[in-house]
C-alpha cells in the first residue's frame, strides 16, 4: 500500500501563520497536521506501508522535506518528495507524483484531518471517502444508485443530490490506472475552474464501468483557516483525552497556575499566575504570565503576558502583551 499526499500549496486562508510555515505543518494538539493525517491513515488501514510520496513546493525548503521523510520512515516506508510548482490542480499535483503510482494507494489531502475505521471494499475499484454534512451545496458530494455505487460526482450543487460530501481521501486498487486518465487529462487540456482535476480522471474511470463505493468516516475536521484550525485543535484534544493520551509534558513549570483539560502542554513550558484551558495546545518553550488561555493554539517559543485569551492562535516566536481576545498573530509578530 501507498500513501500519497499533495500539499504543495502554503494555504493563503491561513496567513499570516502560513506565511514561515506551510499550512500542513502547522501543529494540531502538538503535531503536524500531515503527521497526524499520515499516521492516522496508516494506523486504520491495517496493511504494511511500501511508501509515502509527498507532493510539495519547491520552496518548503530542505528542513520540511527531512521532516517528511522521517514521517514515512517511522512507519517503516520509503519516503518520497515531488514537487509542483504551480498551482494547477489536483489532478496535476497527483501526476506530480507519477513515478510513484502503481498499485493500490490511498490519495489524500493534507489540509484535513479524521476519525475513522476504514473499511476497504476488495471488489471496489476504488473507495472515495464521505461524510453527512449539513449544507451540501458549500461542498463537493457523491450520487448513489441503489446498489449504494458512486456514479456521479457533483461540485457544490445549485439542487440537492446528496448530502455526502467529498473530504479529500481516496483509495485505489490500482493507481495506475487513475494515473493513465489523469494523462489524457492533461493531453486534453480538459480544465475546471482554471485547474486539472481529478475529478475529471474518475470521471472517466466510472465511464468505463469501473466500481466506486462510498466510504464514511466519524469524525472529518478541517484546517482551512484560523477559525476551523482552532476548533480542530480543540476537537483533536478532546479526542486525544478520551483516548488516555498524556498531553502534558512532565517538566512543565507551573507557579500559581491551573491547567483545565483537555490540553497539550509542550516541553519547557512556563505558567505563571496563568489559567490554561480547555482546549489549548502550548508548544515547546511557551512563556504564559499574568493570563487566561481556553480555546487556542499557540505553536513554539511564544511568549504571552496579561492576555485573556480565546479563540486564538499564535506562530512561533511570538509576543503578545495585550487584552485583546480572538486573535490570529503569525510567527515573529511582536504586539505590546
Amino acid at each position: 500500500m501507498k500513501i500519497i499526499v499533495p500539499m504543495a500549496g502554503r494555504g493563503s486562508r491561513l496567513r499570516p501563520h502560513t506565511l514561515t510555515i506551510p499550512k500542513p505543518l502547522i501543529p494540531i494538539a502538538g503535531k503536524p497536521i500531515v503527521h497526524r493525517l499520515v499516521e492516522d491513515i496508516a494506523g486504520v488501514l491495517n496493511q504494511d506501508i511500501e511508501e509515502v510520496a509527498f507532493i510539495i513546493h519547491e520552496s518548503f525548503g530542505k528542513k520540511v522535506e527531512e521532516e517528511l521523510i522521517a514521517i514515512a520512515q517511522k512507519l517503516g516506508a520509503k519516503g518520497t518528495i515531488y514537487y509542483q510548482n504551480e498551482a494547477l490542480g489536483t489532478g496535476h499535483a497527483i501526476m506530480c507524483a507519477k513515478d510513484s503510482l502503481s498499485g493500490p494507494a490511498v490519495i489524500a489531502y493534507a489540509d484535513t484531518l479524521i476519525r475513522a475505521d476504514f473499511d476497504l471494499d476488495q471488489n471496489a475499484d476504488s473507495v472515495i471517502w464521505v461524510k453527512q454534512v449539513d449544507h451540501p451545496e458549500a461542498f463537493g458530494v457523491i450520487n448513489l444508485n441503489e446498489a449504494n455505487e458512486i456514479v456521479e460526482l457533483v461540485e457544490k450543487p445549485a439542487v440537492f443530490i446528496s448530502d455526502l460530501a467529498v473530504i479529500g481521501i481516496y483509495y485505489f486498487k490500482d493507481v495506475a490506472v487513475l494515473k493513465n486518465e489523469l494523462q489524457l487529462v492533461l493531453d486534453n487540456n480538459i480544465i475546471h475552474g482554471g485547474e486539472y482535476q481529478i475529478n475529471d480522471g474518475i470521471k472517466q474511470m466510472m465511464a468505463k464501468g469501473m466500481k466506486f463505493v462510498p466510504g464514511t468516516v466519524d469524525e472529518w475536521m478541517d484546517c482551512g483557516n484560523k477559525d476551523v484550525t482552532v476548533e480542530t485543535n480543540s476537537r483533536m484534544l478532546g479526542f486525544l483525552h478520551n483516548d488516555g493520551t498524556h498531553l502534558v509534558d512532565f517538566d512543565v513549570k507551573l507557579e500559581n497556575s491551573t491547567i483545565i483539560p483537555p490540553c497539550y502542554i509542550g516541553e519547557d513550558v512556563v505558567l505563571i499566575n496563568a489559567t490554561v484551558g480547555p482546549n489549548v495546545s502550548l508548544g515547546k518553550g511557551c512563556h504564559v504570565v499574568n493570563s487566561s488561555i481556553k480555546n487556542s493554539l499557540v505553536q513554539t517559543h511564544s511568549n504571552i503576558k496579561n492576555a485573556n485569551l480565546d479563540n486564538a492562535m499564535i506562530g512561533n516566536h511570538a509576543s503578545f502583551d495585550g487584552n485583546f481576545t480572538s486573535i490570529s498573530i503569525g510567527d515573529y509578530s511582536v504586539l505590546e
